[in-house]
């Protein structure tokens, strides 16, 4: 009954904490957001004086990131994931994840070892979610990229200018489309060039279809040249390869399913045989013979996993 309630506790302190920063991080981001949309609607800005969050903390954590390098990589993956938070606030909640789920699993099993794969899990998952956040967005992406460059087409030939296109875009298009172009605008009016102001659309969206676009577009800056017909061929070249990618992932869904199942199958009857009968597992992790069983059978399962995701992994 003891465990229960400090579980419960720690629930409670770890949603607070959450709570906290995730209110600091939203006021801060329609702030920023306010500012920005201000500044870029008006021809002329008179400066402000807003309130400024003060973290000492969070700007030496920042500055420390910046000296080893880390901090420009973190925060091309959360800009990728449309995550607003810099590159020390996911740290921070990185590290509050990996203290909750840990003392919550020494709370619940009084067990070294399941503390340490809870802690090792919690580690990771911040960076799995922020990895099925990037995969989600470019695939809403790639899958609106054939109506945007259409309309993008339309407004060129209707008498638009390039930049007067993508705000069209911006306006129609539902997200995430509409928020890259909008961003892209917004830079311009800050004072970007526009060919940098796409380059950071791309850094944001590793998309091979919208380099296609892009690279037309700065082509066409630089040499001139009819944009509309040159966007109209790329157009067709990328609604063929959405087609042909969605006919691939049909006849190949059985064995993306098959390795999944295959990969983690193992990994959850372990688990449920350790919390129906822990002993029987403990061996494993005890004896010499079980942690070289325990190695062989996690390469064999990720080895098989990597060749069936080779075999079903179709370029175009």
């Amino acid at each position: 009954m003891g465990n229960l309630l400090l579980m419960v506790a720690g629930l409670i302190a770890v949603g607070v904490i959450a709570y906290v920063i995730i209110r600091a991080i939203r006021q801060h981001r329609d702030t920023v957001r306010e500012r920005l949309d201000r500044y870029a609607e008006s021809i002329t800005f008179v400066p402000q004086v807003t309130e400024r969050r003060v973290s000492r903390l969070g700007d030496q954590l920042e500055k420390a990131l910046e000296r080893r390098g880390a901090a420009a990589n973190i925060r091309a993956q959360l800009a990728s994931a449309n995550l607003k938070l810099t590159a020390s606030e996911f740290l921070a909640l990185t590290v509050i994840c990996i203290i909750s789920a840990a003392a919550l699993a020494h709370l619940w099993r009084h067990n070294t070892i399941v503390t340490l794969i809870v802690a090792v899990l919690a580690f990771f998952a911040p960076r799995w979610y922020v990895s099925y956040l990037q995969g989600k967005r470019l695939k809403e992406f790639n899958g609106q990229l054939a109506d945007t460059i259409n309309l993008l087409i339309n407004s060129i030939r209707s008498g638009y200018s390039v930049l007067q296109a993508m705000e069209a875009v911006g306006r129609e298009m539902p997200p995430p489309v509409s928020e890259e172009f909008n961003r892209v605008v917004k830079e311009v009016q800050l004072g970007l060039p526009l060919e940098q102001a796409l380059d950071n659309m791309l850094r944001r969206v590793p998309s091979e279809d919208l380099d296609l676009m892009i690279t037309a577009i700065n082509v066409q800056r630089e040499v001139g040249g009819n944009l509309a017909e040159v966007l109209d061929a790329i157009n067709f070249t990328i609604r063929e390869r959405v087609r042909i990618k969605g006919e691939i992932r049909a006849l190949t869904a059985q064995g993306r399913a098959s390795g999944y199942l295959i990969s983690f199958l193992p990994v959850a009857l372990s688990g449920f045989i350790y919390l129906v009968n822990p002993s029987f597992i403990e061996t494993l992790v005890t004896d010499p013979c079980g942690w070289i069983m325990i190695g062989v059978a996690v390469l064999g399962i990720v080895l098989g996993f990597l060749i069936i995701r080779k075999i079903v992994d179709i370029e175009i």
